[in-house]
């Protein structure tokens, strides 16, 4: 038998090969329009290997170029007469007595196509597709509605139907098709997300989830995939608190450990929706419990989007921090101070410097990190820095830099050696090294960090722009001792020093820049009202300085969040991407300026 295979497999192989050959010598006679040499060979290629439909397909196409519709009529028919089930062959000769004017005859071809059409799935499909080559959309339709009942299959062609209604534009058939593919195979659930995330408008998403609540109501035993659909749905419009209630109830039905949940609630998190993300880590604590493999991570980041939630959200009181504090330290209480609970305590320790203003027990916690037996070196990296700013806040300069060149050396290309960097190097720029300093953020503005990019090519136009300008660099001395004073929380002592700046060298270059300081001291201190003020004086007054861009887009975030006037903001930021094309702003304010109006950004 073995031998018999491949002497059949000799004799086979050089036919096949001028086949190909041949196949090869057809179409570039079609392409180059030589259609009486494209048709002998394609008519010789059909006798020969009469399973492709390719070649008599090419072979009438030659034909209707040649004009001899009589000799292709012939040819289909005789087709047909032979192989009553390749039905696609009417739609070919509808199509050829179409060219002729004889729309009657083209339409009763058209009909016997559906006629004569066996129950075969694949010569159904066939005919679908040549009506839809035709863009006869109507007619595929037809022809998938009664394949599915010749097949007794209601579900056979859904997802064909779905693709049909996308590319007419007819969205409410075409997710009705998608969510009866959904309940047939649960396994397209990331094709038909994908297709819906592609093409479905952003107007239709009230459509699609009137459906799957109906779906839902109708057929309760296909649930599952519909609720995990609608909470997909939910979260590409990110309403987190629709998806938990859906992602909730999923885990609860299915018995399941509160993964899902978990992962919903990092969502949130890292898209800022707080409170989403609290109540979700909150049902795995209270309802899974310390069983729940979830539980000591629910546990902590509950913790962070509960810190995030107060400092950002809006105005906070004081009674609320401690609060906090108190949460952190029952749970580390509860955990002990070690190398898994170390990145809790370095949160703990930026809650009590920043915002409680206990310096001294900040540092004691990250003294304690930094020196912690076990730990990462990431975590204890991470911990250096800080301490090197609290260090810098209280006004340890020696010990500040001593601690970012240890980290700076342990992470020569990575984001954190350049945070270090770049941390010296602002040192630098508080010392009046101005020189060194901008050596130094020229380096860092090819960082792989966007935000420390950012911030090094701030500074380095700010001290280019300013230090050629002053010979006795006092005014500028001056303003870099103020942004240090702000680094320290010391906001009143920053503003009477602006001041002071303001009065000893009036009309001063640097006066932009002194605007946006207060700018920035204004939106620290929540006196949101009065950022503005001075905010809009640049972009009046000074609109070609280096800080007008800056000023735009601190602007856009005012009016964005706490000011709450979406509409004001949207201005600035389509000014910023607008008249300062080139800034390092533009693209997130270009971003920021789509989520306001509503379009979906990634």
């Amino acid at each position: 038998m073995i031998q018999r295979f491949f002497l059949l497999l000799l004799f086979l192989l050089p036919v096949l090969r001028i086949g190909a050959q041949e196949s090869r010598l057809a179409e570039q006679y079609f392409q180059n329009g030589e259609y009486e040499k494209a048709a002998q060979v394609y008519q010789k290629l059909h006798t020969e290997q009469p399973g492709v439909d390719q070649y008599f397909d090419r072979y009438i196409e030659c034909l209707a170029e040649l004009k001899s519709h009589a000799e292709a009529e012939s040819a289909l028919r005789k087709e047909l007469r032979k192989n009553p089930k390749a039905v696609q062959h009417y739609v070919t000769l509808g199509d050829l007595l179409r060219q002729q004017d004889k729309t009657a005859e083209a339409e009763k071809e058209y009909a016997n196509a559906l006629k004569e059409m066996p129950a075969d799935r694949l010569q159904i499909i066939k005919l679908a597709n040549a009506f839809l080559r035709d863009m006869n959309y109507t007619l595929a339709a037809e022809t998938y509605e009664k394949g599915a009942k010749l097949l007794k299959d209601p579900y056979v062609f859904s997802y064909n139907l779905g693709d049909l209604y996308r590319q007419t534009g007819d969205y409410s058939q075409m997710i009705e098709q998608y969510l009866i593919t959904l309940r047939a195979d649960p396994r397209r659930q990331n094709t038909i997300q994908m297709l819906i995330q592609r093409f479905l408008p952003e107007d239709q998403y009230e459509e699609l989830l009137a459906q799957l609540f109906e779906a839902i109501a109708l057929y309760p035993e296909d649930d599952v995939a519909l609720i995990e659909l609608l909470t997909w749905t939910f979260i590409q419009q990110k309403d987190y608190r629709n998806a938990l209630r859906q992602t909730r109830a999923l885990d609860q039905k299915l018995g399941e450990n509160g993964m899902r949940v978990f992962n919903l609630g990092q969502v949130a998190l890292m898209e800022g929706d707080y409170e989403a993300a609290v109540e979700a880590f909150r049902y795995l604590i209270e309802e899974r419990g310390p069983g729940s493999p979830f539980y000591f991570e629910a546990k902590r980041s509950s913790l962070y989007a509960r810190r995030q939630h107060l400092i950002e959200a809006g105005p906070y009181s004081e009674e609320g921090l401690l609060s906090l504090e108190a949460e952190y330290l029952q749970f580390l209480e509860e955990n002990g101070r070690n190398a898994s609970t170390a990145s809790l305590m370095i949160e703990m320790a930026e809650l009590q410097a920043l915002h409680l203003q206990n310096l001294d027990q900040a540092i004691r916690i990250l003294e304690e990190v930094a020196h912690m037996p076990g730990l990462d070196r990431d975590n204890q990296s991470r911990a250096k820095l800080q301490l090197g700013d609290y260090y810098l806040i209280q006004g340890n300069v020696w010990d500040a830099t001593l601690l970012y060149s240890q980290v700076d050396k342990l992470y020569k290309d990575d984001p954190l050696g350049h945070e270090a960097r770049f941390r010296n190097a602002r040192l630098s720029y508080f010392n009046e090294d101005f020189e060194w300093a901008q050596a130094q953020f020229d380096v860092l503005k090819a960082s792989t960090s966007k935000l420390i990019a950012n911030d090094a090519l701030d500074l380095s136009v700010f001290i280019m722009d300013n230090l050629g300008l002053d010979t006795t660099l006092e005014a500028m001395a001056l303003y870099a001792h103020a942004e240090l004073l702000v680094f320290q929380n010391r906001h009143a002592d920053a503003l009477l020093l602006l001041d002071s700046l303001n009065q000893q060298f009036p009309g001063h270059t640097l006066v932009d820049d002194v605007l946006y300081l207060k700018g920035r001291i204004y939106s620290k201190e929540r006196h949101f009202d009065k950022a503005a003020v001075v905010l809009q004086r640049i972009v009046d007054e000074f609109p070609e300085e280096i800080r007008a861009d800056n000023a735009l887009y601190l602007l856009g975030d005012l009016h964005a969040g706490p000011l709450a006037q979406p509409e004001r903001a949207m201005a600035f930021y389509e000014k910023l991407f607008t008249d300062y094309s080139n800034s390092t702003f533009a693209v997130e304010a270009r971003k920021k300026f789509r989520r306001l109006r509503g379009d979906k950004v990634q």
